[in-house]
């Protein structure tokens, strides 16, 4: 039995899931579990990823699964390494960069989980002062190491996001909930400083297709329905009727019976507003002549946003009519969904992720790469919640175990509806059955990480677990006494309170 020293580049959900069932289908005291080895690579000082940098600070439900990250990262066999980038371009000015070339010559296996980190641009809408990705503002409530620029709230009045995810409803309901009810949650004290002076009185939010296609949750629209001080402007009553009577599902009459009771608060008795603008797609945004908040203005000129007015044809999509309109907006917000690093190996340009089937990675001529594997949006693409993103990080750490153990009494068992068997059935699914050369060496010197990772680490300029452990009870520390689910720590701050190694 050879073992198995396995490198994961990602610290996100899909990472720890790996990770954990990896740990807990070869228990430590078994034959193969004492000879598995995991080190975790992530770019930025903290993990968990998207959970810490990604999930609204008002959903702090959602993140309840670091739980479970925590209990995978108290076995000895596994170690994070944070604020380590691997060869690509960093989110992290911060980070220490290690080739991809060095990390492969210390480690018996590689796993992708990555994530999708670049945010999809509409062709009609370069970025501008009135145009971000919608990832900027996230990472700016988030704190997200990246250090995005902190919008101009106190200038704007008028915010037009364009997609109708929950994305998009998440900013939305940061923009228009009282920073006095969002003091609680896990937002850091600049963030809420700027929300105390922010201008916006409207948001709009733009979809090309309609209601029914709409890619938002019951939950999440129920929340902008409730907000306390912002209502809902009216809808046209048209796009509340489904297309020749077609059959709804459960959550598209969910959807529809929240709309038609309407929001908690009457439209014109608050003096912010939100609205969901159906079947209209971007085609232009022309700036002002002088971007300048005029004498006696708080607020800057607007930009005009030109929209195409569409409609569904038989198959759904979404077609001009040849009409459009003008919206005036101080900011516009696209929110088109992720794409993974391009520079990634083994990333295809037309997938927006890495080449994969059944968690393994593949090659441009379709050739499995022995020992290298990919899970969660690396290798699925951005799609799916964390329950999902399990799943597929469990039948992903199957196939490693399968491999990696051959004819060996490695018990796995199914997840769900998952076919965690879907890669042995290569040649059915037209891909070569053959392999490729081999990225990672079968066997490796040693137990610990590259040497410039373990020097980096004894400098203090690489976080472990423990490091992390002492940061967020720090974290809650100051949240407690703010009366706050926690208050973030910056890296800077997070340096200088850790202990010298």
């Amino acid at each position: 039995m050879a073992p198995i020293k396995l490198a994961i580049i990602g610290g996100g959900p899909s990472a720890f899931y790996v990770a954990s069932r990896l740990l807990t289908l070869l228990p430590h005291a078994s034959p193969q579990g004492s000879m598995l080895k995991i080190h975790m690579y992530d770019r930025l000082w903290a993990p968990h990823g998207l959970v810490r940098y990604g999930v609204a600070p008002d959903h702090p439900e959602v993140k309840n699964c670091t739980h479970k990250f925590d209990d995978a990262a108290e076995d000895p066999r596994l170690r994070f390494f944070g604020n380590v980038n691997i060869d690509t371009p960093s989110q992290n000015p911060d980070a220490v960069t290690l080739p991809l070339t060095s990390l492969l010559q210390h480690y018996t296996h590689l796993l992708f989980s990555t994530g999708c980190t670049v945010p999809v641009l509409h062709s009609a809408l370069p970025p501008s002062s009135y145009c971000v990705p919608a990832l900027s503002l996230v990472h700016w409530y988030t704190q997200h190491p990246s250090r995005p620029p902190t919008p101009p709230l106190e200038n704007i009045s008028h915010v037009t996001l364009i997609g109708q995810g929950n994305v998009s409803l998440d900013i939305a309901r940061m923009l228009l909930t009282p920073p006095s009810e969002l003091a609680k949650y896990d937002v850091p004290a600049p963030v809420l400083d700027v929300l105390s002076r922010s201008a916006v009185e409207h948001v709009s939010i733009v979809g090309r297709r309609g209601l029914f296609q709409a890619a938002f949750t019951t939950k999440e629209l129920r929340e902008m329905m409730n907000l306390t001080d912002a209502s809902m402007a009216p809808l046209d009553p048209a796009v509340l009727q489904p297309n020749d009577g077609a059959a709804l599902t459960r959550q598209q009459s969910r959807v529809l019976q929240l709309l038609q009771k309407g929001s908690k608060n009457t439209p014109g008795s608050t003096r912010k507003t939100w609205s969901l603008d159906f079947f209209r797609s971007p085609t232009g945004l022309t700036l002002p002549d002088d971007p300048a908040s005029p004498p006696g203005s708080n607020t800057r000129p607007p930009a005009h946003l030109t929209l195409a007015h569409t409609m569904l044809d038989p198959s759904s999509l979404a077609v001009p009519t040849g009409a459009t309109s003008t919206l005036p907006t101080s900011l516009v917000v696209t929110s088109l969904g992720h794409r993974a690093e391009p520079s990634a190996p083994w990333y295809d340009p037309a997938l927006g992720h890495l080449r994969t089937l059944g968690g393994r990675v593949l090659d441009a001529g379709g050739r499995t790469v022995r020992r290298v594997y990919a899970s969660g949006w690396a290798a699925t693409g951005a799609r799916g919640v964390l329950a999902s993103t399990m799943m597929d990080a469990y039948a992903v750490a199957d196939t490693i175990l399968r491999e990696a153990f051959p004819g060996e009494d490695v018990q796995t068992v199914p997840v769900g509806d998952v076919d965690v068997g879907a890669g042995a059935r290569m040649e059915g699914a037209g891909v070569q059955a053959e392999f490729a050369e081999d990225v990672v060496p079968a066997r490796v010197e040693g137990e610990g990480p590259p040497p410039e990772v373990e020097k980096a680490w004894r400098e203090g300029r690489v976080t472990d677990y423990a490091d992390w452990r002492s940061i967020d009870s720090e974290e809650l520390r100051r949240g407690r006494e703010k009366g706050k689910e926690r208050e973030r720590m910056t890296w800077e701050e997070a340096r200088e309170f850790l202990v010298p190694r």
